[in-house]
């Protein structure tokens, strides 16, 4: 029995999630949207761990997982931010990353070719520094640890990543284009 589908429906699972963290996180009760955020987390570990292992890859897969990231980390962030425990300016900062490089492979897949996920390694560093930045936010809110300090540093690195991810991006993909339209063979070796 093929479970090629696993990966998919562990990504489905993360959305689902994604309402019950919100309204727990507006109720304030924090300990509970930290065990849902990190069930999340697991569960992105779990089904890149499935498509990689058993070579479960599909088309779908290859969006979804990177969606039900974006949206998991848009909704928590625009909570926190209404909230007031995270700054306005950072959600903004992370949102239009996320919308930059949604439209920039949109764009790449209708006038190039069709777009893998293929996160470099700033990125990975990005969505691990938001995460743990995320779980430290609710943690400060709900037990003052860790300190305010150590959270405000964690933003500082969200920050920093943010930038550098979504310039690597930027022009990641912009050369590759130019690549491809201007110099189809080289692009090709």
């Amino acid at each position: 029995m093929r479970l090629g589908w696993l990966p998919n429906a562990i990504c489905l699972f993360r959305v689902l999630l994604i309402w019950p963290i919100v309204l727990l996180l507006v109720r304030e009760e924090y300990l509970v949207a930290l065990l849902l955020i990190a069930i999340a987390g697991i569960s992105d570990g779990l089904d890149g761990f499935f498509a990689r292992r058993f070579d479960w890859h599909t088309r779908l897969g290859s969006v979804l997982d990177p969606a039900a990231d974006k949206l998991l980390t848009l909704f928590v962030f625009l909570t926190l931010s209404y909230l007031g425990l995270v700054p306005f300016a950072l959600t903004v900062l992370v949102v239009v990353r996320d919308i930059v490089i949604v439209l920039g492979a949109l764009a790449y897949q209708l006038l190039i070719e069709p777009v893998y996920g293929r996160p470099a390694l700033v990125s990975k560093l990005n969505s691990a520094a938001q995460l743990v930045f995320v779980l430290s936010t609710i943690s400060a809110a709900s037990f003052g640890l860790p300190s305010q300090g150590v959270v405000l540093v964690l933003g500082a690195a969200v920050t920093f990543t943010s930038i550098i991810s979504g310039l690597n991006y930027v022009i990641g993909r912009s050369k590759e284009a130019w690549r491809k339209i201007y110099n189809p063979v080289a692009a090709e070796n």
